[in-house]
C-alpha cells in the first residue's frame, strides 16, 4: 500500500525524504516501479477499454450485465461481476443506478482513504508519524471530548483539545496546537480513524495546507490504531477510574496535569526502555 501510494504521488514528493517519511527502502520502492503487470492487470486493462468504448456508445445506457451480454456477442467473454467492478474502478455508474451512492462510503474509502500504517507503529525520528483520536469522560454534569495526538516515535502526546463537543473543531485545535509546537517538516504522516471530524473537508484541508499526508483506519478495525487505544486505556485507568469527576471544568484541570505535567515528562514506558517520552526524546538527541 505504501509502495502504491508513493508510486501515484511520486511527483509531488523528494522520493528520498518519502521513503524515509513512509519507512521503506529506495531500492525496494524502484524495484516496485519496474515490477510487470500481472497477466490478469493486462487482461483487465484491455478489458477496461472495451467496456468503456460499449459505455460511451450507448451513452451510459448500459449497466455491468448489458455490457457483459454485449461483451459475449463480441467474442469477449467477461463475468457482469468484473465487468462491474471494472466500471466503478473507472468511475462508470448507468443512468438512474444508485450505486455509486450506495457504496460512496466504501469506495471513498478504498480510493481516498489510505492505510499508510498497516498497523506498524514504528518511526525512526519524532515527528514522522502522528496518531489521533477522540475519546469521553464521564462528569456527574455532562461529557468532557478529549482529542489526542500521539508522536508513534516516543509516545509523547504532541497536542491535545477538550471541549464539551465532538466537532471538527475539536480535532483542528488538537493538530494546531502540535503543529505549532513541533513545527514538523513536510511528509509527517497523520493517521486517524474515518470518524466524521476527521474525514470532513476542513480537517483534511488543514492537513494539505500543513503538508501533511492523511492516513486512516479501516472501518471498525480498532487495532489499526491500536497505539490510541492503548494510551486511553492507559489514561482511564489511571486517571478517570473512580475519580468521579463533579464538572467537565473538574476533569479538564487533572487531564491537563495528567498529560502535561506527569505522562509525557515522568511515566515511564517498557517500549521505550522504561523512560518517559520526554526522557527518551532527550537521550536519543545525545546518542
Amino acid at each position: 500500500m505504501r509502495f502504491q501510494f508513493l508510486k501515484d504521488n511520486q511527483d509531488k514528493y523528494n522520493i528520498k525524504k518519502a521513503c524515509k517519511t513512509l519507512n521503506i527502502s529506495r531500492s525496494g520502492f524502484y524495484e516496485y516501479l519496474q515490477r510487470k503487470p500481472s497477466k490478469r492487470a493486462i487482461e483487465n486493462e484491455v478489458l477496461s477499454q472495451h467496456i468503456k468504448r460499449i459505455f460511451e456508445e450507448h451513452k451510459g445506457r448500459y449497466g455491468a450485465k448489458r455490457i457483459s451480454v454485449s461483451l459475449e456477442k463480441e467474442g469477449v467473454s467477461a463475468n457482469h461481476k468484473r465487468v462491474g467492478r471494472l466500471m466503478r474502478a473507472m468511475g462508470l455508474y448507468a443512468k438512474g443506478t444508485r450505486y455509486r451512492y450506495k457504496y460512496y462510503h466504501k469506495t471513498t474509502n478504498n480510493e481516498d482513504r489510505p492505510n499508510l500504517l498497516n498497523q506498524v507503529f514504528d518511526a525512526e525520528e519524532k515527528n514522522q508519524i502522528w496518531t489521533g483520536d477522540i475519546t469521553y469522560i464521564h462528569t456527574k454534569r455532562g461529557y468532557l471530548y478529549l482529542a489526542v495526538f500521539l508522536d508513534i516515535y516516543s509516545r509523547r502526546v504532541v497536542g491535545w483539545s477538550m471541549e464539551r463537543h465532538m466537532k471538527e473543531s475539536l480535532v483542528i485545535q488538537a493538530f494546531l496546537q502540535a503543529y505549532g509546537r513541533e513545527k514538523p517538516k513536510n511528509g509527517l504522516i497523520v493517521h486517524t480513524d474515518q470518524g466524521s471530524q476527521y474525514t470532513g473537508e476542513s480537517f483534511r484541508s488543514v492537513l494539505k495546507t500543513c503538508g501533511a499526508i492523511h492516513s486512516n483506519s479501516r472501518k471498525g478495525n480498532p487495532y489499526d490504531n491500536a497505539m490510541m487505544e492503548s494510551f486511553y486505556r492507559t489514561l482511564k485507568r489511571e486517571l478517570v477510574q473512580g475519580a468521579n469527576f463533579d464538572t467537565p471544568e473538574q476533569a479538564q484541570k487533572q487531564i491537563f496535569e495528567y498529560i502535561e505535567l506527569y505522562y509525557n515528562t515522568k511515566r515511564i514506558h517498557s517500549a521505550l526502555g522504561y523512560l518517559s517520552p520526554a526522557q527518551f526524546e532527550t537521550q536519543q538527541l545525545v546518542l
